[in-house]
């Protein structure tokens, strides 16, 4: 099934985003970990991630093929344009194609830590608009795009982000997800703004369930995403106790989805962190109510 037309239907799209593991352990952990989500929650689709510098390229196709394959779920592919070029994109659709793969997340892709900014690999893309066209011009897939609430932490305004948003959409995303965020204004905000430019594809938020101070703050920091002051308060009260972080962080997803599908969000992307306990309280509570 493809996601624009997922989207299309009846109700909210619920989604889970793992990354790939480095090990065939974690590989086969995963896929347990993603067959019991599926079991109990049933998501229209799953993703997998592709690491920092395109360094888990290998796994990522291996676990997306695996999922759709041998679990039967809906599966996108994350391919970036980090550390590879068009030739090596060729063989990897192709790989995709003949998996049964029919959506991809394009994306430019983070440098890894150590270097200094994102390095274009010869005869490769330097943008993720770039990937998008170049997907769009030659498979028949599904193609969607990231975007920022909060602008991407490389843009100059939030001006000139949602003009590269525009930019993805115009050469052939059918569907944008978030980047995460706390506060629901922003989304909200960026949506108004998207729509006002011409911007008409779905728009689905991302969300990350903290389970972890030292972890989000590393997550937030990199990305560019904010913790309003309020959930910023709580999480200091939890100290150190991992039980009472959780807690809070599904706590505050709760609300926070429940408001965004109230006010009209067309579903929710889960960043799981290839940890189910989190999403699945979160997603539970939210199709209960």
């Amino acid at each position: 099934m493809r996601i624009s037309e997922t989207c299309a239907g009846d109700g909210p799209v619920f989604s889970f985003e793992f990354f790939p593991p480095k090990t065939e352990k974690g590989a086969r952990n995963l896929l347990a970990t993603v067959a019991d989500l599926e079991d109990a929650l049933a998501p229209d689709f799953v993703s997998v991630t592709c690491g920092a510098g395109g360094s888990t390229r290998e796994r990522t196709l291996e676990c997306v093929t695996s999922i759709q394959a041998e679990l039967g779920i809906t599966s996108m592919a994350h391919l970036t344009c980090a550390g590879v070029s068009a030739d090596d994109l060729r063989d990897d659709m192709r790989l995709l194609l003949s998996s049964g793969i029919e959506n991809i997340l394009a994306l430019r892709g983070d440098p890894p830590a150590e270097s200094e900014g994102f390095q274009l690999t010869s005869g490769g893309f330097s943008h993720g608009s770039e990937l998008v066209e170049f997907l769009e011009d030659n498979y028949d897939v599904d193609v969607g795009a990231a975007c920022y609430p909060e602008k991407h932490v490389e843009s100059a305004s939030g001006e000139e982000d949602l003009r590269w948003t525009k930019h993805k959409v115009a050469c052939g995303a059918r569907f944008l997800i978030t980047q995460l965020f706390f506060d629901n204004r922003f989304y909200f905000e960026f949506v108004e703004r998207a729509r006002a430019a011409g911007i008409g594809v779905p728009i689905i938020p991302g969300i990350m369930p903290i389970t972890n101070v030292a972890q989000i703050e590393r997550f937030t920091k990199m990305c560019g995403a904010s913790i309003p002051p309020e959930l910023r308060e709580r999480l200091d009260r939890c100290g150190t106790d991992d039980g009472v972080v959780m807690a809070t962080g599904i706590e505050q997803a709760i609300k926070q989805c429940r408001d965004l599908l109230e006010r009209g969000a067309p579903g929710l992307h889960f960043y799981t962190l290839n940890r189910s306990h989190a999403t699945r309280s979160v997603l539970a509570a939210v199709r209960a109510i």
